[in-house]
């Protein structure tokens, strides 16, 4: 039987999001219908990427602009669309957004909700994602009318199938528009220009107690700008009031998975591994070569990370 699957794509000024397409590389399966809900542009100007990846029906939901950025409306829009295409299964990212939207949707509609999730098997409704700090994966069966995935960002390698899309435009009426309880009184832009979101990054680099002071991560953002990379930190970084808490990497920072992460500095704590672990390739510059980060690594440097990453970068500009 036919399962209608959604997707909650997240955009960027306009364009898809890269890590979209390893969500719904995920949510392809044999037997399964592909919509996706696009709610920040218009639905023509991304068809073309969306059929790339097998989409096959695109859902365009209009928001008033002064509701857009209300969560609870956005939550009531995507149930909207749930109910009206008999959809069984809704998948969204575990960013910023999808961690204030998913489960907002999952309490409306008293639904299993499971977050940072890697594999999904939606013939047996089986969903694995790690726990204890990585140190265990948990597989867990869900049951219900309607399952809500949440996806940890490029965990999933992105793989084409090419497929032709219908557009449907979905006009909601006033009883989804309401907020009762919530109001958004203020939203801001912050100019992302030059970061690069740590959690969608394919490249980072962070420091640790290596790095000294706050004015040394200066260093990692000229690297990170020749690298196309994001700039994270550990823990000790941000207690130290060196950076902000939103670079932090590990239990109790972002979860990344990026291709390459190179840690600069860093000692490697089991809470900040937790954080990093599904990295592709980890490279490490320490000069403590007992470090835990040294053994958990894929290469390393024995050496001061304040010598290496301006060299690095020299060699970067040059090349």
């Amino acid at each position: 039987m036919m399962k209608n699957i959604g997707l909650i794509i997240e955009l960027d000024n306009g364009k898809i999001k890269e890590t979209n397409f390893g969500m719904i590389t995920l949510a392809r399966e044999k037997d399964t219908e592909l919509f996706a809900v696009v709610m920040d542009a218009d639905a023509a100007s991304v068809k073309e990427d969306l059929e790339s990846f097998g989409i096959t029906k695109i859902v365009e939901v209009c928001l008033p602009k002064d509701r857009q950025s209300n969560p609870v409306v956005r939550a009531k829009a995507i149930i909207k669309v749930i109910k009206t295409y008999n959809i069984c299964a809704i998948f969204g990212l575990s960013t910023a957004m999808g961690k204030d939207l998913l489960p907002r949707i999952a309490a409306l509609l008293e639904a299993p909700l499971v977050m940072d999730c890697y594999a999904v098997d939606l013939e047996q409704n089986l969903v694995k994602t790690s726990q204890y700090s990585g140190k265990t994966i948990a597989t867990i069966k869900i049951t219900g009318d309607v399952l809500v995935f949440g996806v940890r960002p490029n965990a999933v390698e992105p793989v084409k199938a090419q497929a032709s899309a219908r557009i449907w435009i979905l006009k909601l009426d006033e009883t989804s528009l309401v907020s009762k309880g919530f109001r958004v009184i203020k939203t801001s832009e912050v100019d992302e220009s030059t970061n690069i979101n740590l959690a969608e990054a394919d490249v980072i680099i962070a420091g640790g107690r290596g790095m000294k002071n706050g004015d040394n991560f200066t260093l990692l953002s000229k690297c990170a700008e020749k690298l196309t990379a994001a700039v994270g930190a550990s823990r000790v970084a941000v207690d130290s009031g060196w950076v902000p808490y939103s670079m932090q990497v590990g239990q109790t920072g972002e979860k990344v998975s990026p291709l390459v992460y190179i840690a600069c500095g860093i000692s490697g704590s089991i809470q900040h591994f937790a954080g990093m672990k599904t990295s592709g390739m980890v490279i490490a510059i320490n000069t403590d070569k007992n470090s835990a980060i040294m053994s958990n690594c894929d290469y390393y440097v024995k050496a001061d990370a304040l010598e290496i990453i301006p060299e690095l970068t020299k060699l970067l500009e040059n090349d």
